[in-house]
């Protein structure tokens, strides 16, 4: 059930393409049937079912973080964790599971009386009990991961969607209102556990600080940095809903939904099954960078296009797609765009930092972005929803530039190494930005929206696969190559 101890470049390559092709069927998959369910239980449910429940999901994702206190990731990265001390941490992370179970059931009460909704008691409580399946499962899930089983994993996955949607379905045909959407998710974890345990089962012990206390002091880091991501990537909504009002923070919300979609969807098929694969390597420091290179050239070329492209056109696909009501989304979405393009690229750094043994660094530059991000959010409110993100774009950038220096330093890549993987994306879409505009330029006197969207949409494409087929043929090959493979 582990990786090998020893491999060749070219097996691990290949089992890394079918990792991220397994990884992305099971994603979508997930999507489709998730949408397509809740596409269904929109029909059946009220619109105060989905508030109640998302009042419960607002605090859930903290506890589930110390829930799981980073034992996973501490799994997947330490190759040196005997039988024992993987028995012993499977006992801290069921323990940790009732812990935050525990903390839910404390914290359900005076959440209710906040938000004036005594129903939220019970569906808190019941709710929140996944966490101690969640702790159940952790380190049989994370060595699962560990020993690259990412085809069943994606399966498994799939399957528990199909489950999740069909229960949802069930109950709120059957009239459960909102327990519905609780007891949907709730059944498929309770399976989703069993099938996981039964696969990789793992022994408990009696935990023992002398032997826990490097993967716990991991977990730990991990556990601050996930607390820390989560409040500022949250924090910048609560200003624009706090300062500006419920309207703005929805322009705002749009905006950051649609920039960050290729994001999420492209960078989602790799950073899943990443941190294993680096875990593999994690003191080749050769083939390290190998991957980083080749996975983040991959990932420009498709993120930049789709991020900066979004971008260009933001003002006629509001128009065309959304409405002129939703004009105003058109400002932050331009900006967005510009952030979610640069974040595509450095969103691997963290991992590889805490693949190969330093999540305390990676804790450090997600609290600094967090004091950073908020300051800048509150500033940034002054001048509108605009301003808030115009934040990401001003503050992010120097908040990561720490990061970058200390994962080029610890595997021993150079900044133009790193750029240069970076160039057939770069000039594509330089290429592309300056088209575009032209094109515009040339249709200033066309009132027709539809006519102006398809033709700055074609334009841009056209160029940007043009300037990659002409000045940088053998990576646009390169990756046709790799997507055929994924594919197949």
């Amino acid at each position: 059930m582990s990786a090998p101890a020893t491999y060749s470049s070219q097996e691990l390559d290949r089992s890394f393409v079918r990792s991220v092709a397994w990884g992305a069927a099971g994603d979508w998959i997930t999507q489709i049937f998730a949408w397509a369910s809740f596409l269904v239980v929109t029909r059946l449910l009220a619109p105060s079912d989905f508030g109640i429940v998302a009042l419960v999901a607002s605090f859930q994702p903290y506890l589930a973080y110390l829930a799981g206190f980073g034992i996973p990731r501490a799994v997947v990265a330490l190759r040196d964790l005997s039988e024992d001390d993987l028995a012993q941490l499977n006992t801290v992370a069921t323990i940790f599971g009732f812990i935050g179970f525990g903390l839910a059931a404390l914290l359900a009460k005076p959440f209710a009386i906040f938000f004036h909704a005594p129903k939220l008691v019970p569906l808190a409580i019941v709710s929140c009990s996944a966490l101690i399946l969640n702790g159940i499962q952790s380190v049989s899930g994370a060595l699962l991961g560990k020993a690259l089983r990412f085809r069943f994993t994606s399966v498994m996955g799939a399957a528990i969607a199909l489950l999740a949607a069909f229960n949802t379905l069930l109950f709120a045909w059957l009239g459960f209102h909102y327990w519905a959407l609780v007891l949907g998710n709730l059944s498929a974890t309770l399976v989703r556990t069993v099938v996981i345990v039964r696969t990789r089962p793992q022994s408990y012990a009696w935990p023992r600080w002398s032997s826990l206390r490097k993967p716990l002091m991991f977990g730990f880091h991990c556990f601050i940095t996930l607390v820390a991501l989560n409040s500022y990537q949250n924090l910048d909504d609560l200003m624009a809903g706090k300062m500006l009002g419920q309207t703005a923070l929805g322009f705002y919300g749009l905006a950051w939904t649609l920039a960050n979609v290729p994001l999420e969807k492209i960078t989602s098929m790799v950073t899943t099954v990443i941190p294993s694969y680096f875990s593999v390597v994690q003191h080749d420091l050769p083939a390290v960078r190998r991957y980083v290179r080749g996975i983040t050239a991959n990932i420009a070329l498709l993120t930049f296009p789709a991020c900066v492209g979004l971008g260009l056109v933001a003002p006629e696909f509001i128009r065309v797609v959304m409405g002129k009501k939703w004009e105003a989304a058109i400002g932050p979405l331009q900006v967005l765009s510009i952030y979610a393009a640069f974040r595509s690229i450095f969103a691997l750094l963290p991992k590889v930092l805490t693949a190969i043994g330093n999540p305390r660094f990676v804790m450090w530059v997600e609290i600094a972005s967090l004091i950073a991000l908020g300051s800048g959010f509150y500033v940034g409110s002054r001048w509108g929803i605009n301003g808030i993100a115009w934040t990401w774009v001003l503050v992010y950038p120097w908040v990561a530039i720490p990061l970058v220096k200390k994962t080029f330093s610890t595997i021993g890549m150079t900044l133009s190494e790193y750029v240069g993987g970076l160039r057939p994306a770069l000039d594509s879409t330089i290429a592309m930005v300056l088209t575009v505009e032209l094109v515009r330029f040339a249709l200033s006197g066309t009132t027709n929206q539809i006519l102006r969207f398809v033709a700055l949409v074609l334009s841009g494409a056209l160029s940007y696969t043009a300037t990659l087929l002409l000045i940088h043929r053998e990576r646009a090959f390169g990756l046709l190559r790799f997507l055929k493979k994924v594919r197949s």
